[in-house]
């Protein structure tokens, strides 16, 4: 055993000093923010922040069209609704994403269908799918978990074969590739989130992109309380919500935007160093690469942990540690099969325990998976050097 006696146990830690903060600003978003205060334009309907905004979303995206609200959250539910999904119908997702993914399709009235990921991914199976369809299911949803790209050939040939709609869940997913094209557009709709912790973030705020023009427009009308671009002010032709995004958030959307790429070079850098370095401490691996994800955008790092390396130690023991060293890290989700509220809602609904569902892969990640943010990456070599010498730290003092 070290004689280095681990901070958890009283020792001193690795690290002491802060990764880098979170969110960054500067002048930009205090000078677009000011504009905004000035004009009198807080609102979508005046103004033009988040019109521009939408703009250059969509042409970063690679998509034809881009419609921004509330939330990631909304911008899930909004696109379920644009693609017809209501009561009677199910939708198959994954159970290792944000509860939001599920909610979602519970606020439609529509049931939830887990099927596993794949622990090489930790995106949802294509191989898990044809088992989890019905004569009910209406549509896939992805989730591009980390801002690692699902497996989109299998998952588009699938919707094709068994008529189905595909919405992305890219919310942790700016500027994520499969086959050198973004995310979001490639299914029917892609939701993306800019909530406080996201890599493009106004501190809340989502948005949907999409190639058809048909079904932008209806998005555009669901969120604009049922209104239609070429018609009078009070006629609305569907029943709609309020869901238009405020100007103060374009305006922080646009000098954010800004940074994006240089953020995603700084991130792939050293998250490139940091995998390549973690190849000393054995039991702790990120995930295989796949030349098909030409961008990851590095929301989170995912690494495997395997306990009988750290002398049996569980992964939330492993965490603690490593936390207590210095560096921030973290277990991930809990599934949402075993989720309260997601549990007690479709017992009520449907009549059915999620619990019960065989979700090996999943039950396997929640118990052997650590998660590093996306702002740690966003330092120097030396902090990655720094998060090295505490898992050495950790492994050398358990043996």
């Amino acid at each position: 055993m070290s004689s280095e006696l681990l901070a958890v146990d009283g020792g001193l830690p690795v690290r002491t000093r802060p990764f880098a903060s979170w969110p960054v600003f500067d002048e930009n978003e205090e000078r677009l923010l000011l504009e905004v205060l000035h004009s009198g334009d807080w609102g979508i309907l005046s103004g033009n922040k988040v019109t521009a905004f939408q703009e250059r979303f969509a042409a970063f995206q690679d998509a034809r069209f881009c419609l921004c609200v509330p939330n990631g959250t909304l911008a899930l539910e909004l696109g379920l609704l644009a693609l017809g999904i209501g009561e009677g119908d199910e939708v198959i997702l994954p159970a290792y994403t944000f509860i939001a993914t599920a909610s979602a399709v519970l606020r439609v009235g529509a049931k939830p269908v887990f099927a596993d990921i794949d622990l090489d991914t930790y995106t949802l199976d294509p191989e898990a799918i044809p088992a989890a369809l019905t004569e009910r299911t209406r549509l896939l949803l992805p989730v591009h978990l980390a801002g690692r790209p699902a497996d989109m050939d299998r998952l588009l040939s699938l919707a094709r074969e068994h008529n189905l709609r595909l919405l992305e869940d890219a919310c942790q997913a700016w500027s994520a590739e499969w086959r050198g094209v973004r995310v979001g557009a490639q299914g029917d709709l892609g939701a993306f989130s800019f909530q406080s912790s996201k890599n493009l973030t106004a501190g809340e705020g989502g948005a949907l992109v999409t190639n058809q023009p048909e079904l932008y427009e209806r998005c555009w009308s669901l969120h604009n309380v049922g209104r239609v671009r070429s018609g009078a002010w009070y006629q609305h032709e569907l029943l709609g919500l309020n869901l238009r995004m405020t100007e103060w958030q374009g305006a922080v959307l646009l000098a954010q935007i800004e940074r994006m790429q240089e953020h995603a070079r700084r991130r792939e850098q050293n998250a490139g160093y940091l995998i390549e370095a973690l190849s000393q401490v054995q039991g702790l691996e990120a995930l295989p690469v796949d030349e098909r994800v030409t961008r990851h955008a590095l929301h989170l790092l995912i690494l495997r942990y395997h306990p009988e390396y750290f002398h049996g130690h569980s992964a939330a023991q492993f965490a603690a540690a490593l936390s207590a060293e210095g560096i921030p890290v973290s277990q991930g989700y809990v599934p949402l099969h075993h989720s309260p509220a997601i549990r007690s809602t479709l017992m009520e609904r449907f009549n059915i325990d999620p619990a019960d569902t065989c979700l090996p892969n999943t039950e396997w990640a929640a118990e052997h998976t650590l998660w590093l943010l996306q702002n740690v990456f966003l330092g120097s070599q030396e902090d990655m050097d720094d998060i090295v010498r505490a898992a050495v730290k950790v492994q050398n003092a358990w043996r």
